[in-house]
This record gives structure tokens, sequence and C-alpha cells, in this order.
């Protein structure tokens, strides 16, 4: 579906922003997509325009059983390895979230009949934690229109991914043991626990809405399922420490 007028306009100001580290101030009425399937339209042209791949995926949803889920493409030049060093005039006022997530063990590819659920979880393959670098280019966000937000990556700036390890289907992850810090405070508020509660029934979701644009889900893609720790927003630079028990840790320093 094509996006809304002067579709060219809002995609090119989201990656300007990107690149320059800045907030768009002024929202108008056609820089909202029209619809969702506009907004995902919008996170295609995001990624064109940036000149980078399809690194993964970021998926999540409110609600534990049945609500509705929703995700954004995660361009392969925003990902980056534990430990790195990332600049805050790049991702302004950033937020930082403590993850899980899967990569797959096999492709797939598109077709006409959707994939099974029992399809896609029996094909998980490894695991790890991550950190994400939320950082929204909307000055007005969290007040702005919801299909803005979804167009806008959903506020993606950057994920920190750690190492993987073999996927193991007796894992906790509806509450998992965690700890995340910041400058060596503790950022968890109360127990961790992701909104979506198991984060795999999130997985078929994410292979069939890529599959049915066209695109093919590979070995090598991340797939980030949700914060366990809400959502923190940094107040300069500092080092933050992730670490869910079974799992290893994941780390980024906030320059």
């Amino acid at each position: 579906m094509n996006l809304p007028s002067h579709p060219a306009n809002i995609a090119e100001l989201i990656v300007d922003a990107m690149r320059d580290g800045q907030k768009l101030t002024e929202i108008r009425p056609e820089y909202v997509p029209a619809d969702a399937a506009s907004a995902y339209a919008l996170q295609r042209e995001i990624l064109r325009l940036r000149e980078t791949t399809v690194g993964g995926w970021k998926v999540g949803s409110k609600s534990t059983h049945g609500g509705p889920i929703n995700g954004a493409l995660l361009p392969e030049d925003g990902l980056f390895a534990s430990g790195s060093q990332v600049e805050c005039v790049d991702y302004p006022a950033p937020i930082l979230e403590l993850e899980i997530a899967f990569r797959l063990n096999r492709e797939f590819a598109p077709r006409d009949e959707p994939y099974s659920d029992e399809e896609v979880l029996g094909s998980i393959g490894s695991m790890g934690a991550t950190i994400e670098v939320v950082s929204s280019r909307f000055a007005a966000w969290p007040k702005i229109e919801p299909l803005l937000a979804l167009g806008d990556l959903l506020n993606h700036g950057a994920l920190i991914v750690g190492d993987f390890v073999p996927y193991d289907a007796s894992f906790p992850f509806v509450e998992p043991a965690l700890t995340f810090t910041f400058g060596d405070e503790d950022i968890v508020p109360g127990d961790g626990a992701n909104p979506a509660g198991d984060p795999r029934r999130l997985l078929p979701w994410v292979v069939n809405h890529h599959t049915q644009n066209g695109l093919s889900v590979t070995p090598d893609l991340v797939i980030t399922t949700g914060s366990y720790t809400g959502m923190y927003l940094t107040k300069g630079p500092g080092l933050a420490v992730g670490e869910i028990r079974g799992l290893p840790p994941v780390s980024v320093e906030l320059i």
C-alpha cells in the first residue's frame, strides 16, 4: 500500500533526523500514516533511504494473552556487539531496555499460506540478551499518533546484541532472574517481566508479517522481543550492564 501524500517527505525528514541526532518539532497531518500498512511501508522506506538492509525485528505486545502485536524493522547498521560504545549525540534522550532476542535455525521464504505457530516455534535456534536504545525522532513523543511512532521504527535507535547460546525450551521466559544497571545504579523497577508474557508467542507474527511483505526471514536476523525492565531514561553518559540469568551478559557504554 502506498504511503499518504508526499511519502518521501516524512521518511526523508526522519532519516535526516537520525543522521543529525535531532528531533522533529513539527508534525503535519500528512506525515501521519493512514493505517498500519502505510506505517510499515514507511519503515521500509526509512531503511531504503538509509541504504541499509534488514538486520532484524523488534516486536512486542502490551497484553499477555492474545493482545495486539506490532513490530519494527531493525536497520542492520544500527546493530552493535556487546561492549560497544555509542554516542549520546546520535540518540537524543536515549532510553534503555533489557530484552531477550532469538534467531531461527531455518529460512522462512514468502508463500501464500501462513506459517503455523508450530513451524516457527520449532525453528528457534538460539537466544541472547539485548539492550535496545530507544530514541524517537519526534520532540513531542510519546504524545504523538501511534501510527507515526510505528512508522518511526517504534522509536528504535540502536540494538546492542549479546552473545547467543543454543535455545533452551525450559528457560523461564515469563519471569527470568535478571539485573540491569546504569552507572552502577540498579535500574530494574521491581520484578522484571515482559508485558507480552512469554515472548516466544511473538515470533510467528514476525515470520508471517515479514514473509507476507515478500521478504525472507533468515537465520541471521535478530528478533528482539520487548523489555523486561520497562524504559529507563538516561540522564547522561554511562555504562549499562544487563544480565539475564542463563544468558551471557550484555553491555553498552553511552559516551
